[in-house]
């Protein structure tokens, strides 16, 4: 038994169906927990000593090293029924989304500090450190993980139905 079904067998069965059915969003959710503690750790440890005046910088490393992994198991779990790109053509459109996602996961923590200086010395260290955390953490973390699955799906791991049906639009024009 492999261990999504053993997992799936401790699934109330009202729910089960619909694990099934989004069980790709649902392994997108487990790799993204998985990079949120990479990510976190590595921006704190970052953050807290050789980085401390440089706080985006900080957030920047974290969600690339985060987005290695991201890659790596989203290719091999997430989406591995998907695509039939070549895999430098895959991982070219990987990571020029998740470059984008990068910027948005990014902004928030950016805005927070330099356009409404939640920052010491205009405010306290508590403030500030509860403002990069929902800033970088929460809001940058839902902006980033929605585009990066709405691009995934769309470009980098396209069902084989979805190509069938760009080149019958293509050929129609």
């Amino acid at each position: 038994m492999s261990v999504a079904d053993s997992v799936l067998t401790r699934v109330p069965q009202a729910y089960r169906a619909l694990a099934v059915r989004h069980r790709e969003l649902l392994k997108f959710g487990v790799v993204g927990a998985i990079t949120f503690f990479i990510d976190t750790g590595i921006f704190y440890a970052l953050k807290l000593t050789i980085l401390s005046p440089k706080p985006v910088t900080s957030k920047v490393i974290a969600v690339l090293v985060a987005t290695l992994v991201s890659y790596v198991l989203n290719r091999d779990w997430s989406f591995r029924t998907r695509g039939g790109r070549r895999r430098h053509h895959e991982a070219t459109l990987y990571f020029i989304i998740s470059g984008i996602g990068v910027g948005l996961y990014s902004a928030p923590l950016w805005v927070s500090r330099y356009m409404l200086h939640l920052q010491t010395p205009f405010t306290s260290r508590l403030v500030e450190e509860i403002a990069d955390f929902t800033a970088g953490q929460v809001v940058g973390l839902l902006l980033g993980m929605a585009f990066r699955w709405w691009a995934f799906r769309k470009w980098v791991f396209p069902t084989d139905h979805e190509d069938d049906d760009q080149r019958e639009n293509a050929l129609a024009r």
